[in-house]
Parts: C-alpha cells; sequence; structure tokens
C-alpha cells in the first residue's frame, strides 16, 4: 500500500497514475473529491481532508508501505514557516505512529541550509524531523527550478512584451519538468531500494539561463525578440502582491532567489546520469505556448 499526499498536483497526481498502472494499491489524501476523482475512478482509495489533520494522516498512514510526502504552495499564508509547519509536523508524526518503513519526500534544492532559504526553510525542517524517527528509510528528493514556475510569465509577455523575474539572467542553473519528479519518484518507490536516509537531486536535461529559457521560447510563440529582464526584489513583491499573494510568502520567494543568484542554494547539486532527467526546454515549450496560447484566447 502506496500513500500520496498532493494527489491532485503536478508530481503527486502522475505519481499516483504510475504506481496504478504498476497494480499496487494506493491511497489518496486531498480535500476535494472531484479533483480526485480520475485517480479514486481507477481504484484510489481517497481519505478525504487535509494533512494538517493529524488524525486523518495516521489513518491514511495506517498498513502503509511507504509515503510521498510533500507539503504544498499556498499563496495566501500570513506565516509562510508556521504554514509549511503546520503541515510537516503532522506528517512526521504520522509516520512514527504507524511506523512506515519507507518514505520519499518532495523536498528541494538548497534543503541542506539551515537558514536563507525562504520557501525551502519548511522543506529543510521536514527533512530533519523524517531522519530523526528511528529505523526510517528515507530519500529526500530535491529537485532544482521547476520548469512550470515560467508558466506565469506568460501573462506577462501578453502584457508587457517581456519575461522577467528577480533571477539573474546570466546565471547558469538547472530546470525541470515536474512530470520528470514524479516518474522518477515512481521508479524509486516501485523499487524501495533505499536503506536510511537518502538524497538526490534532480537537475532537469542540461543548465540554462533565463536569457536561454526567453530565446527558445520567443521561437515557440512566435515572438522571436522575446527578452527576460530582471526585476527587482520590490517591484516583484509588489506585482505578487496586488495578485493576492500574501507578503510572507513573496519575502520568503524573495530570500531563495536572493540565494538562489548568490549560488548558495545550488552548491551541493552535482549534475550526473542519476540527477540528469529528460525533459528538454524545447520539449517543455511546447507546454509554455499552448499556455500562452489559451492566455490570448481568453483575452480575446
Amino acid at each position: 500500500m502506496y500513500v500520496i499526499t498532493g494527489a491532485t498536483g503536478n508530481t503527486g497526481k502522475p505519481l499516483s497514475h504510475a504506481l496504478l498502472d504498476a497494480g499496487k494499491q494506493v491511497r489518496i489524501i486531498s480535500r476535494s473529491p472531484e479533483k480526485a476523482r480520475e485517480l479514486t475512478d481507477k481504484g484510489a482509495e481517497l481519505f478525504q481532508g487535509d494533512i494538517s489533520d493529524e488524525k486523518l494522516v495516521i489513518r491514511a498512514f495506517s498498513g502503509a508501505t511507504a509515503v510521498y510526502a510533500m507539503i504544498p504552495f499556498n499563496f495566501t499564508a500570513k506565516d509562510y514557516f508556521a504554514f509549511q509547519k503546520s503541515l510537516a509536523d503532522p506528517i512526521v508524526s504520522a509516520v512514527a505512529k504507524t511506523r512506515v518503513k519507507y518514505v520519499v519526500t518532495l523536498s528541494s534544492v538548497g534543503a541542506d541550509l539551515e537558514k536563507d532559504t525562504g520557501i525551502v526553510t519548511g522543506l529543510h525542517y521536514l527533512e530533519q524531523k523524517l531522519n530523526s524517527i528511528k529505523d526510517l528509510n528515507v530519500l529526500h528528493l530535491r529537485p532544482t527550478y521547476f520548469l512550470e514556475n515560467t508558466l506565469g510569465m506568460a501573462d506577462m509577455i501578453k502584457q508587457m512584451g517581456i519575461m522577467g523575474s528577480p533571477v539573474k539572467a546570466d546565471l547558469t542553473l538547472n530546470m525541470i519538468a515536474t512530470r520528470d519528479i514524479a516518474t522518477y519518484a515512481a521508479k524509486r518507490l516501485l523499487a524501495l531500494d533505499f536503506k536510511g536516509h537518502n538524497v538526490q537531486y534532480l537537475l532537469g536535461q542540461h543548465d540554462l539561463t533565463y536569457n536561454q529559457v526567453a530565446k527558445v521560447y520567443g521561437k515557440a510563440i512566435n515572438k522571436p525578440d522575446l527578452r527576460y529582464v530582471e526585476i527587482s526584489p520590490d517591484d516583484f513583491k509588489k506585482g505578487w502582491m496586488q495578485m493576492g499573494t500574501s507578503e510572507s510568502l513573496v519575502d520568503n520567494m524573495n530570500i531563495f532567489i536572493h540565494s538562489l543568484n548568490t549560488g548558495k542554494v545550488l552548491a551541493k547539486a552535482v549534475r550526473d546520469k542519476e540527477s540528469t532527467t529528460p525533459t528538454s526546454l524545447e520539449e517543455f515549450a511546447n507546454t509554455f505556448a499552448y499556455v500562452y496560447k489559451m492566455k490570448n484566447e481568453q483575452a480575446g
């Protein structure tokens, strides 16, 4: 029996499909039966509710062989670390009380650091708490910057004709498609080939810069002159807060981006065969072009 948290999200959903396709019993935790219907129709057992509910999580984890543990994003959390802790603690408690033997976490680059990582601080906390559980075999997946983060820039291109964020334009970083995280997680959960405390970085197909991303995306949406522009942290904050995002989230995002720009976050992320994943920027550009097209059609 496998239990998947975040089962309707970018990694949890394809992971759940992969386990079900492999003939495994799967439990999912979701607040929305409607969003989960695609999985329950396929045989997944739904535990309806939120992972902040420790009693619910304990029931879901009881009898499980392995758990996929993640903390979802929250755009409106007034204290972002407190929000992350409010979900990490029930997961850790449930793992310990039900004596689950295997856990794979969705962590992040930078989770090795104790501070100055903003939105990753809660993932460091989750890693450390799980590592403290006796006899638990845990694999912390530390993926790099999500390619999906770029999808939000489709609106910016439509309105301003540019891509932009506080990430340095010429910063060499890794970018990964979330579906590749799910594929890797499925491989390791099906094999259960890890013992003790383990970390695996996942770094996408190639190292990239945002200048390169703009060039590839510009070609995909027939805007060959598309540019990426560095935005100040203050302007970034103003823009996100105008969209209803909490101040705490944006401040933590800016802290993470600063550590990214200075190289701290990626210091231990070494590219090798295991950390390299298949989806290329050019392939993902098709997804970006589709999102951009939909934005234009909605505006028209």
